[in-house]
């Protein structure tokens, strides 16, 4: 039977035990409603160990996407690079492919005089001489004009085999383009597929929680009315559950500018939860803002940590003297490392979703010593 099934039955239990009748039936009908309470809150339990499973599958997932997020980055270089590459090896070959066509039009120029010359040509050059000074310097000329064409072959040869070796290099750049190409469309896909997973456990976690810690309000619910009917009998009266206090964080005052441009969707201090009545308390601030947009530090300060940490994935903590510190979560990578100075409005990392249940979101801390204290206090 479901959990929305028992509820059923056992309101219509609560409905019979508020007619008059015998003391036994009412009591067998709280025993009913308790066990149903005991065995949904056991479920919550479950659900909130599977929870603490699933921030850690979480955790590693975000992990996963931060690899991922590199070798995107490290292919969109090499794929930059490999572009670069075939165009200058293109603009080579255009200027081999120049040269090579001067020289097939100084080429056919000589085969065109040589044609024109005939097969005897240089010999009548040699004996139309006036005398023999004449005949020398026009055999040295012929040896100038047949050397020059020699070069001239020999220059066509070398153009001709550059202008192979540069489409031949143009061609294994334009491959290795392709491979690049195809590497990044690969790493790409695997992120956006580790982000849709980690999307996928998150409404799980929604999902289950939500579901059961209605069920177990509705009986709590129903207990109370119960108890009321009993309470000449002596019954006791269930607690409901306490209340659930965040985790602690660091500070600063008035005149600080936000560390990231974005809106502000989670604020400080005690929050009821609408559907289940419980208060919480929320030691910083949350902001929504664009994936990769750069966070700044708000003050200056020294690094005292970065890392990961559980809940809030990649985190930076400022310490800014005096007993002051800030904390900066969810973060898509860092620019600073512990021992580093800064300075106010130096970059210490961009926007991420590491840790967010949310997308891509800034946490956000001012801290005293142990004190949380309210950041709208300290923001300009």
């Amino acid at each position: 039977m479901n959990t929305g099934s028992r509820v059923a039955w056992v309101l219509l239990a609560v409905v019979v035990a508020a007619v008059p009748s015998a003391h036994a039936d009412r009591e067998a009908d709280l025993e009913a409603l308790r066990e149903a309470i005991r065995e949904s809150r056991d479920r919550v339990a479950s659900y909130e160990r599977d929870e603490r499973g699933l921030l850690e599958a979480i955790e590693a997932l975000d992990r996963t996407a931060e690899l991922l997020a590199r070798e995107v980055s490290g292919a969109q270089r090499a794929a930059a690079g490999a572009r670069r590459e075939l165009s200058a090896l293109e603009a080579e070959a255009g200027e081999v492919e120049q040269r090579l066509a001067a020289t097939r039009r100084a080429l056919r120029a000589r085969a065109v005089a040589l044609y024109r010359a005939g097969e005897l040509g240089g010999v009548r050059v040699l004996f139309a001489a006036a005398d023999l000074m004449d005949f020398l310097s026009r055999v040295s000329a012929l040896r100038r004009l047949l050397r020059r064409d020699v070069d001239l072959l020999a220059r066509f040869r070398t153009e001709v085999a550059d202008l192979n070796l540069a489409r031949a290099r143009a061609s294994a750049s334009s491959e290795r383009l392709e491979t690049a190409e195809s590497d990044l469309e690969r790493k790409s896909a695997e992120l956006v597929s580790e982000r849709t997973r980690k999307r996928r456990l998150v409404a799980r976690l929604h999902a289950d929680r939500t579901r059961e810690r209605s069920a177990l309000v509705e009986l709590e619910k129903a207990a109370q009315a119960l108890e009321a009917t009993l309470a000449s009998l002596g019954a006791n009266v269930l607690g409901s559950p306490g209340k659930l206090n965040g985790p602690p964080f660091t500070s600063l005052r008035r005149a600080l500018a936000p560390p990231v441009e974005g809106e502000i969707v989670r604020g400080y201090g005690r929050q009821v939860d609408a559907e289940f009545g419980t208060q919480t308390f929320h030691p910083g601030v949350v902001f929504d803002a664009r994936h990769g947009t750069p966070v700044e530090a708000v003050a200056p300060g020294s690094v005292r940590f970065a890392g990961w940490f559980r809940g809030y994935g990649r985190l930076v903590i400022l310490d800014h003297g005096e007993g002051y510190f800030t904390v900066t979560g969810h973060l898509d990578a860092f620019d600073v490392a512990v021992g580093d100075t800064v300075a106010r409005r130096q970059r210490i990392g961009r926007v991420g979703e590491t840790g967010s249940l949310s997308g891509p979101r800034v946490y956000f801390e001012v801290r005293r010593g142990g004190e949380a204290l309210d950041p709208a206090d300290w923001l300009q």
